[in-house]
């Protein structure tokens, strides 16, 4: 008897299953003209691979090749998706990638290193590789920079979102970020799609490069594709949970932001803008 009912209502939801999947397939469909399919999965193994090549000696790569070999197949998969089927510009952009490699690992070392300068509590550079949230978050970004410059669409913000659920960082890999670029902590930071970053800049948890308002077309949809975040010159640093906003804000060279402040309007260099401070 109990055999017949499990069997009955096994076929119940089966039945139950098919209409929901039929209903759901009469429905709208998010739109995607090129039938793009990329898996996280396939994303997350050749970040690996590459952080892997990138820095060998932190991550125990015994064969950079062979891991580089396997990262430009796994991209070749995911550009020829994101890119319609497009061989020569899936061809061209990995060659260039893997052309780019030694330059993307000497900016990133230069990362490292400041945030052994910067954090009195990191014990080494080989630390703060392993163990620091940014460190990751900036070798995911400054990959994903390189793609989202040779104009691929949807993977870069895939692989930005990677390190965001992975560290609580969420840089937008349009933003352009100088040299020894050190975020400490990490938690809730934000850095926007236009948001342009000089050479030894430190920021602390909690820091909003964000846009301030949006200009709309007249259907009511935001205008695309125009300057919206904030400039940060070279030795700014930016104390947690402060927010500065616009697309013509330029923080000079030297500013010191304190912590919760809110900056709307460009600072002349050398300048500290107080804790709490509104404007």
């Amino acid at each position: 008897m109990a055999e017949e009912r499990e069997r009955c209502f096994t076929d119940e939801l089966r039945v139950a299953a098919e209409e929901a999947a039929k209903r759901l397939g009469e429905g709208e469909k998010v739109k995607d003209p090129a039938g793009l399919c990329l898996f996280e999965d396939t994303l997350k193994a050749f970040i690996d691979d590459v952080r892997g090549a990138l820095f060998p000696e932190v991550f125990c790569c015994r064969d950079g090749a062979a891991d580089l070999f396997d990262a430009a197949k796994k991209l070749r998969c995911m550009l020829l998706s994101a890119c319609g089927g497009d061989m020569e510009k899936t061809r061209s952009v990995i060659l260039k990638f893997l052309r780019e490699l030694p330059e993307i690992r000497r900016v990133l070392y230069t990362d490292c290193v400041a945030g052994y300068r910067g954090d009195p509590a990191a014990t080494g550079e080989k630390e703060v590789a392993l163990c620091y949230p940014y460190f990751y978050a900036l070798c995911v970004h400054r990959i994903a920079h390189f793609l989202y410059t040779e104009k691929v669409p949807v993977l870069p913000r895939m692989m930005a979102e990677i390190a965001h659920a992975k560290t609580g960082i969420d840089i937008h890999p349009g933003a352009t970020i100088g040299e020894y670029f050190f975020i400490d902590h990490g938690t809730g930071v934000v850095i926007g799609e236009t948001a342009t970053i000089g050479n030894n800049v430190k920021l602390y948890q909690g820091v909003t490069i964000g846009a301030k308002s949006f200009r709309v077309n007249d259907d009511g949809s935001l205008v695309k594709g125009v300057k919206r975040h904030p400039d940060i010159s070279d030795d700014v640093v930016i104390y947690a949970g402060a927010t500065v906003l616009g697309g013509n804000t330029l923080i000079g060279k030297g500013v010191v932001i304190g912590g919760n402040a809110w900056v709307t309007h460009s600072v002349e260099s050398g300048k500290v803008i107080p804790s709490n401070y509104v404007g």
